[in-house]
């Protein structure tokens, strides 16, 4: 894959995302590369001050440093500031790390040499992983921690997993024959100043999340059917009147996805119920209003993904070298709290669909969907897990960008937390997840209660799909390896392979 710094779209960023691509730098950026390196060599030649070529770092900027000591000054940069905490990042972030970083520095604004950016792409080529612990970044100045421990692997210095075992840096750097990396002036900092360790966890939690988003579509219209709810909510003419994007598409999913059901055609007249409960007849208005939230982040990231973040930035054109704040991460920060609150709702409005099917009152089926309630307990239990899941999301959702807390004896003094708004994600779209595959389990049940009615054929797909996985759960059993396959199904793509081959329907996101 050729990388055009600025010029990453988000099909690349999922490719490497998923799998290690073998990148490639576009030859057109290497005059720039060089002309930048040029102004930060003059510079350190030279006898001006400039801030982290020949001066301390933060608050320690007013110390100068004498110009035999400046590859010292870098290396120690990296190795005092490899800090970090906890358990260590996935080879996807990581991946994503890399990759970013090279691209940020190839645009030519970052005064380093062409050999630092063609070793990060080398260790990803190779499929080298860094060993980043997860914590310890408040998202500025950039992601110092988790950045020097990618670096100090590329030095010899760290630690990489190899094949899912990690090893001294050194060992897998001479076992993939890449010499490890030797710093000049200015490098470590460009290394470690910026956005890339949070804007790749935001983009890790982003992806993660668009199978489990298909999941949560296709599942959603699956329990109207099981509910015997009307496809009248998703009527067009309701939500062209109000014009928000993802509801408009959202409403156009779920028509697509009922189309041509004999179940709905069962009880079009009749029926005695007026309207449905919200969690089934304002998903278009629910997860629509998500899907614009998730289309927001996603540009968001992809600018900084392409986006030059370290400091101070090196302007060639008029041999400029300006301090300023590009590394602040609050644009992260705030995509992702936005992510968070998307995550949620999808869950939220999932649980309240179990709630609804398992209420004999509302869904009219059987109590807990069990055919002997009483002596078996049917869904009773699964519901509470879901419940329990969705509760957690709700304290995971809290926005993390509101906090700040000041570093660096008060010249950090406002941070964006950002690391951790894009690393609570994870946990967050696994607890969604497991309430969709909860929610498909309960819907299945559903559906079987309502035979010999089909239901429309993307949803007979899903229900043979979960059948031939899951035998129906009309008697009480351990439950946990039916969780287990749901939870694979809604998480790995089964039920994404059924949305896309709905024809004519809007992307969820079409970005380049």
């Amino acid at each position: 894959m050729l990388l055009t710094p600025g010029h990453l779209s988000l099909d690349q960023l999922q490719h490497i995302h998923t799998r290690v691509t073998p990148l490639a730098l576009d030859p057109a950026c290497r005059p720039g590369i060089r002309a930048s390196q040029a102004l930060v060599q003059r510079a350190a030649d030279g006898d001006a001050p400039v801030y982290g070529v020949n001066t301390g770092f933060g608050k320690l900027a007013n110390q100068r440093i004498s110009k035999d000591q400046l590859a010292v000054l870098q290396l120690n940069l990296i190795r005092s500031h490899s800090v970090g905490v906890g358990e260590p990042l996935s080879a996807p972030v990581v991946r994503l790390m890399l990759a970013t970083k090279a691209a940020s520095l190839a645009r030519g604004y970052s005064g380093v040499r062409e050999v630092v950016i063609d070793t990060l792409l080398t260790v990803h080529n190779a499929g080298l992983v860094p060993h980043v612990p997860s914590q310890g970044s408040v998202g500025a100045s950039g992601d110092l921690a988790p950045l020097a421990h990618m670096t100090l692997a590329l030095l010899g210095e760290g630690e990489m997993w190899v094949d899912g075992v990690r090893q001294p840096a050194a060992l897998a750097l001479q076992a993939a024959g890449i010499a490890p990396l030797v710093l000049g002036a200015k490098e470590g900092l460009a290394l470690i100043n910026g956005t890339q360790t949070s804007t790749a966890l935001a983009l890790h939690g982003f992806l993660s999340f668009e199978p489990v988003l298909e999941a949560a579509l296709l599942i959603g219209a699956y329990t109207v059917e099981a509910a015997r709810g009307s496809d009248g909510p998703f009527d067009p003419r309701i939500h062209a009147l109000r014009g928000q994007p993802g509801q408009i598409d959202v409403s156009q999913y779920y028509r697509a996805l009922m189309a041509g059901s004999e179940i709905r055609h069962s009880h079009e007249s009749g029926d005695d119920r007026v309207q449905d409960p919200y969690s089934l007849r304002c998903q278009p208005q629910v997860v629509g209003a998500c899907l614009d939230q998730l289309r927001h982040a996603s540009r968001v990231l992809l600018i900084e993904a392409n986006a030059v973040t370290d400091n101070p930035l090196v302007f060639p054109d008029d041999g400029a070298m300006i301090s300023g704040g590009n590394f602040h991460a609050e644009p992260v920060a705030l995509a992702a709290d936005g992510i968070a609150l998307a995550i949620a709702e999808v869950g939220a409005i999932a649980e309240r669909r179990i709630a609804m099917l398992i209420d004999s009152s509302v869904s009219r089926l059987p109590p807990f969907l069990t055919a002997d309630a009483g002596l078996h307990s049917g869904f009773m239990i699964l519901h509470v897990t879901a419940a329990s899941l969705a509760s957690e999301n709700k304290s995971l959702a809290h926005p993390a960008s509101v906090d700040s807390l000041p570093t660096s004896a008060n010249q950090e003094d406002h941070v964006s937390m950002a690391t951790f708004a894009a690393r609570r994600l994870q946990p967050m779209v696994s607890n969604t997840a497991h309430i969709l595959a909860i929610e498909m389990l309960a819907a299945a049940q559903g559906i079987d209660f309502l035979r010999p009615l089909k239901s429309s054929e993307p949803l007979e797909l899903l229900h043979t799909a979960v059948r031939d996985a899951i035998p129906n759960m009309n008697q009480d059993r351990y439950f946990g390896n039916d969780i287990a396959h749901a939870l694979e199904m809604v998480k790995g793509g089964a039920l994404s392979r059924i949305f896309r081959t709905l024809p004519g329907l809007p992307a969820l996101w079409t970005l380049g």
